[in-house]
C-alpha cells in the first residue's frame, strides 16, 4: 500500500511537470522547408515575406516557439541549392520570423510578424537563433522563417 502511494504522487508529480512544459509550448519543429518554385523571389510572398531570390535547402533543424516569446532554433547546412555558391552560405547572418493569425482592434483577421535580430551564421550554413519575441496574447498558426538580414526566407516550418 505504502509503495502504491509512492508510486502515485511520483506518476502525479511527474505528469504535472509535463502538463506544464506542454502548455508552454506553441510549437517543436525539426523539419524545415528551403525556399524554392515560385516562392522564390518577391512574386508569392507568404503572410507579407517574400522568399529570398535563388532556391536554398537544410539538413538539419530543430526548434520550439514558447508562450513565453521564447523562440529557439538549431541550424545546420542551410546553403543555396541553385546558382554559383551552391552547396555555401554566403550571407553572414541570419534572423528569425514568427508569424502569427491574429484577430485585430476591428474584429478582423490579420497577421503580425515578428523578427529577431542577428545571429552569424558560417559559410557551410549553421546558425543558432536564440531570442525572446513579444507574441500577441493569441498566436494563431504559428509560421518561423529562416530569413536574410534584410528579411527574405531562406527556410519556413513545414516540409
Amino acid at each position: 500500500m505504502k509503495n502504491s502511494l509512492v508510486t502515485a504522487a511520483f506518476l502525479a508529480a511527474l505528469t504535472a511537470g509535463t502538463y506544464a512544459h506542454a502548455d508552454d509550448l506553441v510549437i517543436a519543429f525539426n523539419t524545415m522547408a528551403g525556399v524554392s518554385g515560385p516562392f522564390k523571389g518577391a512574386a508569392n510572398p507568404i503572410r507579407g515575406v517574400p522568399g529570398g531570390g535563388l532556391a536554398w535547402k537544410l539538413d538539419q533543424v530543430s526548434g520550439e516557439l514558447k508562450r513565453s516569446g521564447r523562440l529557439e532554433i538549431r541550424i545546420r547546412g542551410l546553403v543555396f541549392a541553385e546558382g554559383p555558391n551552391v552547396g555555401r552560405n554566403t550571407v553572414p547572418n541570419f534572423r528569425a520570423s514568427v508569424s502569427c493569425r491574429i484577430v485585430n482592434q476591428a474584429g478582423s483577421p490579420d497577421f503580425v510578424t515578428l523578427t529577431t535580430g542577428l545571429f552569424p551564421a558560417t559559410s557551410t550554413g549553421d546558425s543558432d537563433i536564440e531570442e525572446n519575441l513579444n507574441l500577441p496574447a493569441q498566436c494563431l498558426a504559428p509560421i518561423v522563417f529562416v530569413t536574410s538580414p534584410t528579411g527574405s526566407w531562406f527556410a519556413i516550418t513545414g516540409f
